[in-house]
C-alpha cells in the first residue's frame, strides 16, 4: 500500500508536546508516513519540557532528517507529500517562512509546500503578539498557509492537560482530513448544542 506522506517540523518554541503528540497519533494511522525535522532549539526545549530524549522523539517518526540536510527529499517539490505541520512554530521560523528565507530544512520544506500549493499549518507559539508577528502571520496566510495557535477549547470540559493537547492536535490533523479516534470532542456530535443561544449582558 502506498502511504501518504506528512512532514512534521518541531521548532524552538514552548510546546514540543504538540509535535510529539502529532507523531504519536499518526503512528496509529497505517496509511500515513511521517517525515520529521527537529531544530536545534527544539531539542533544547524538549529537554526542559518533556520527559523524553531526542532519540526517543525521533523514533516516533518513519523518516528523520538533519536540520541542515538541504538535499533531502522533502526539499524538492517533486517529492510528493500531503503537506506539512510545524508544531510548535517559533516566531523565528514564522518570520523566515514569511520572507522565503530557507535558512534550514524546516523552512525550505515549508517553502516547498507553499510553492507547490500544498497544505501548510503553523501552530505558532508566542504571546502576546506584536505588530511584526501579526504582519508575518498575515503574510504567510496570504501565501497559502494556515495559522493555528494551539488555543484550548473549554466547551469540551477538559479534565487534564492531555485533553487540551489532544484536542488541538485533533483540530490540526482535521485540516489534513486525518481522523484520530478519541482525540477530540466535536460540537454537535459529542457535545450537545444548547437549546438557546446565550445572550450577552449590555
Amino acid at each position: 500500500m502506498h502511504k501518504k506522506r506528512l512532514v512534521i517540523g518541531i521548532t524552538g518554541a514552548s510546546g514540543t508536546i504538540y509535535g510529539i503528540r502529532i507523531l504519536q497519533a499518526l503512528r496509529k494511522i497505517e496509511s500515513i508516513e511521517t517525515h520529521l525535522i527537529v531544530s536545534d532549539a527544539a531539542a533544547i526545549c524538549l529537554s526542559h519540557e518533556v520527559d523524553m530524549s531526542l532519540n526517543e522523539l525521533k523514533s516516533l517518526a518513519d523518516v528523520v532528517y538533519d536540520i541542515d540536510h538541504f538535499s533531502a527529499s522533502i526539499a524538492s517539490g517533486s517529492f510528493k507529500t500531503m503537506g506539512m505541520i510545524i508544531a510548535p512554530c517559533s516566531v523565528k521560523t514564522l518570520s523566515c517562512i514569511s520572507n522565503s528565507l530557507s535558512l534550514n530544512l524546516i523552512v525550505r520544506a515549508a517553502d516547498v509546500c507553499l510553492k507547490e500549493r500544498r497544505k501548510l499549518l503553523l501552530m505558532v507559539r508566542e504571546t502576546p503578539f506584536h505588530l511584526g508577528h501579526l504582519r508575518a502571520m498575515t503574510n504567510v496566510t496570504e501565501m497559502g498557509a494556515l495559522i493555528m495557535p494551539p488555543l484550548p477549547a473549554f466547551y469540551t470540559k477538559p479534565q487534564s492537560l492531555d485533553d487540551i493537547v489532544n484536542h488541538s492536535v485533533g483540530r490540526a490533523l482535521d485540516y489534513f482530513d486525518i481522523e484520530v479516534p478519541g482525540f477530540m470532542k466535536r460540537w454537535g456530535e459529542d457535545i450537545s448544542i444548547p437549546d438557546k443561544t446565550l445572550q450577552s449582558c449590555s
